[in-house]
């Protein structure tokens, strides 16, 4: 199928985005022009993380599907504690690893990148993260398994904050145990933020 000249010049363009807060504010960070990568617009990480600012210092961080990786360097930015970088494209991956060895050779952040698929991932033992970053691909389905799993295997913090993108026209699915803390949209994406209650039945 075709692309038309203008949307294929937005796309392009998008293949460069900044950090918008914290120690490496005004970075650009360059990523693979791969279609899958649907990076998380500016105004919709600044509204994120200003719905965050007092849980991100200090905090454990996964970025379950990173793609460009802009939702976990905003968090290391802004003095994440350690960032889980999990993405299954390769080049996207080393892309992340690319980045953060150039940024990081002062502050020396604690951070991994993993080259794998998020289920996969989240079939190996877990360990409790306070942050999640949940923007998987719209079509593949994903949102449909991941929270259960990420309850099942241990990977969320009692008091944890997961934060979740899907089309606008949906609410997502997710545990008893998640309570909706915030929401808004930007065009044709939701965006979500949830507080996990380690007392509620995660049914």
């Amino acid at each position: 199928m075709s692309i038309p000249t203008q949307t294929h010049r937005r796309g392009s363009a998008a293949r460069v985005l900044r950090i918008i807060g914290g120690a490496w504010r005004g970075r650009r960070l360059r990523f693979p022009d791969a279609p899958a990568i649907r990076p998380t617009p500016d105004r919709v990480r600044e509204t994120l993380f200003n719905w965050l600012a007092p849980a991100v210092s200090g905090a454990h961080c996964l970025d379950l599907f990173a793609g460009s990786g802009a939702l976990g360097l905003e968090a290391l930015s802004r003095g994440a504690a350690h960032v889980t970088f999990v993405e299954r494209d390769r080049s996207a991956a080393r892309a992340i690893e690319t980045c953060l060895a150039e940024w990081d050779r002062e502050r020396r952040c604690d951070w991994r990148v993993v080259s794998a698929d998020a289920a996969d991932f989240l079939g190996a033992p877990g360990r409790p993260f306070d942050l999640v970053f949940l923007d998987p691909p719209f079509a593949s389905g994903m949102l449909a398994t991941v929270p259960a799993q990420l309850e099942r295997g241990g990977w969320l913090a009692d008091t944890a904050r997961i934060y979740l993108e899907c089309p606008a026209t949906e609410q997502p699915g997710v545990p008893a145990n998640w309570t909706h803390a915030r929401e808004k949209r930007s065009g044709q994406v939701g965006y979500h933020l949830y507080s996990r209650h380690r007392g509620i039945a995660a049914e």
